[in-house]
C-alpha cells in the first residue's frame, strides 16, 4: 500500500509518524480524519534513502520524537517534506498513557496526535548550536569523570587515615607520593588507575575549554554575558548553547520557564498557591545559572545583599535559586537589548573584562589588540565608563586604558 494516492485524492496533507530506533524506523501515516492510510512500514537505515525517494513527498507533515539520532533524521528529511515536527517524549507519554506500547502503536500515536494538533514541537537548532551543545556536554562529562576520580582517591586516604601532601595533591610533582603510599598491590593498582583517569580527564577538559574559548572569541554575545557576576567563558558558552537564538523567547518569563526555574502554580477555584520550581526545562541551563548565582552571591555587593534579604525567609538554597532566576532575567534583557546590566559599575565592569581578555588569549584577540584596548572596546560598546582611565589590577598596580572614542 502506498501512502500518497489517498492524500492527493483528499487534497490535504498526510501526517507521517516515525518511531526511530538505532538501526531502523517504523512509519505510520494517517489522513486529516486520523484514518490510517499507510503502514506500519519498517525501514532499515540501509534502505532509508530509497524509501524517502519513493514514498515521502513534500506534502507530508512528519513527526518524530527526540532521541539519540533525531538530528541525523532531521537533516535527511529537511527540504523533502512539507513540515517537520520534533516532540519531547514525556509530552507524548502524558497524552497517550498507553499500557501497551510497540513500535507500530508509537508511530500511529505520533501521527494521529500530530493530525489533531496536540503535539507541541521542540526547537530544531541549527548545526552550529548542535555542535556547541555537544562540546559543552562533553566537557561536562569529562569534568564529572575528573571529580569522580578525585573523590575515589580522597576516599583511599580517608580509609587509611593518611594525610594529604602539601599543595595540590594531584599535581604532577606528587605522582611519586601516591606511588609510595603503604597500600596493598591491588589498592595501589586502583590508585594508579584513578590517577591515569584523572590525567586523561584533565587533558580533555583543557582541550575542550580551549575550543570553547576560541568560539567565545568569535561570538559577540559573550562579552555581554561576561559582565554578569558568576559568568565567565565556559558559563557564557553553556548559556548560549542552551538558548540558541534569544529571539525565540519574546519575554524573560518564557526563558525562565525554558530553564525550569519558574514556580509550580495551582490556581483552581478559590485555591491559589505556588510551589517549588518546575525543573521542566533544560537541565544544563538551570545548573549553570545556579552555579553562577552561588558565585554572584559571594562576590557582588548587590547579589550579596539579595541573598541576605532572601535567606531568612527562604533558606540559603532556595535563595540561591531565586537569585539564579533573577540572573536569567538579566541575561534575557542583556542579550535582547545589548545594554549593560543595571547593576554594572564602570570600574567593576572593567575589572571583569580584563581577566576575560587574558583568558581569551592573544591568539583569540584581533591582531595587535592589547588587553586594555579590548576592555575599552567593550566599554564603548555598552556606552559606559568613558571617563575611566585605568583598571585596578592587584594590590599595587593599575592598567591604563586608552581614551574613549569620541561620540
Amino acid at each position: 500500500m502506498f501512502f500518497h494516492p489517498p492524500i492527493f485524492l483528499l487534497k490535504s496533507p498526510g501526517y507521517l509518524g516515525l518511531d526511530i530506533h538505532k538501526h531502523y524506523l517504523v512509519a505510520v501515516g494517517v489522513n486529516q480524519e486520523k484514518e490510517e492510510v499507510y503502514g506500519p512500514r519498517r525501514v532499515a537505515y540501509n534502505q532509508l534513502e530509497q524509501w524517502l525517494e519513493r514514498e515521502v513527498t513534500d506534502r507530508d507533515a512528519v513527526v518524530l520524537e527526540m532521541t539519540t539520532n533525531t538530528w541525523q533524521m532531521v537533516d535527511l528529511l529537511d527540504g523533502r517534506v512539507h513540515s517537520l515536527t520534533v516532540v519531547h517524549p514525556p509530552h507524548v507519554a502524558l497524552i497517550t498513557r498507553a499500557q501497551v506500547m510497540t513500535d507500530k502503536i508509537a508511530a500511529r500515536s505520533l501521527a494521529r496526535l500530530h493530525a489533531a494538533g496536540l503535539l507541541p514541537s521542540v526547537w530544531i537548532p541549527p548545526q552550529p548550536v548542535r555542535e556547541l551543545r555537544a562540546l559543552v556536554a562533553q566537557r561536562t562529562k569529562v569534568t564529572r569523570l575528573s571529580t569522580q576520580a578525585k573523590n575515589r582517591l580522597h576516599a583511599v586516604l580517608h580509609r587509611h587515615h593518611l594525610a594529604l601532601p602539601e599543595g595540590d595533591p594531584f599535581a604532577q610533582g606528587n605522582q611519586s607520593w601516591w606511588g609510595d603510599l603503604p597500600l596493598s598491590l591491588a589498592q595501589q593498582s586502583l590508585v594508579q588507575s584513578d590517577l591515569a583517569t584523572l590525567r586523561f580527564a584533565q587533558q580533555q577538559v583543557e582541550q575542550l575549554t580551549a575550543e570553547l574559548t576560541r568560539l567565545a572569541a568569535e561570538d559577540e554575545r559573550v562579552p555581554l554575558l561576561v559582565q554578569l557576576s558568576g559568568i565567565a567563558i565556559v558559563a557564557a558558552m553553556t548559556i548560549l548553547a542552551a538558548i540558541g537564538d534569544i529571539s525565540r523567547f519574546p519575554t524573560a518569563k518564557q526563558l525562565v520557564g525554558y530553564a525550569g526555574l519558574d514556580s509550580r502554580v495551582h490556581d483552581s477555584g478559590q485555591t491559589k498557591r505556588r510551589g517549588r520550581i518546575t525543573k521542566a526545562g533544560r537541565r544544563d541551563l538551570r545548573a549553570i545559572m545556579v552555579e553562577a548565582a552561588q558565585t554572584a552571591a559571594n562576590s557582588h555587593p548587590h547579589w550579596q545583599a539579595e541573598l541576605n534579604r532572601l535567606r531568612p525567609r527562604l533558606g540559603r538554597n532556595k535563595a540561591i535559586v531565586a537569585i539564579a532566576r533573577k540572573l536569567l532575567v538579566a541575561v534575557w534583557h542583556i542579550l535582547t537589548q545589548e545594554k549593560p546590566d543595571r547593576f554594572s559599575q564602570p570600574e567593576r565592569l572593567a575589572r571583569r573584562y580584563l581577566p576575560h581578555t587574558y583568558r581569551l588569549g592573544q591568539a583569540n584577540r584581533p591582531p595587535g589588540q592589547s588587553p586594555a584596548a579590548y576592555v575599552r572596546q567593550q566599554l564603548n560598546r555598552l556606552h559606559i565608563g568613558a571617563d575611566l582611565t585605568e583598571v585596578p589590577w592587584g594590590s599595587r598596580r593599575a592598567v591604563p586604558l586608552p581614551p574613549s572614542a569620541p561620540g
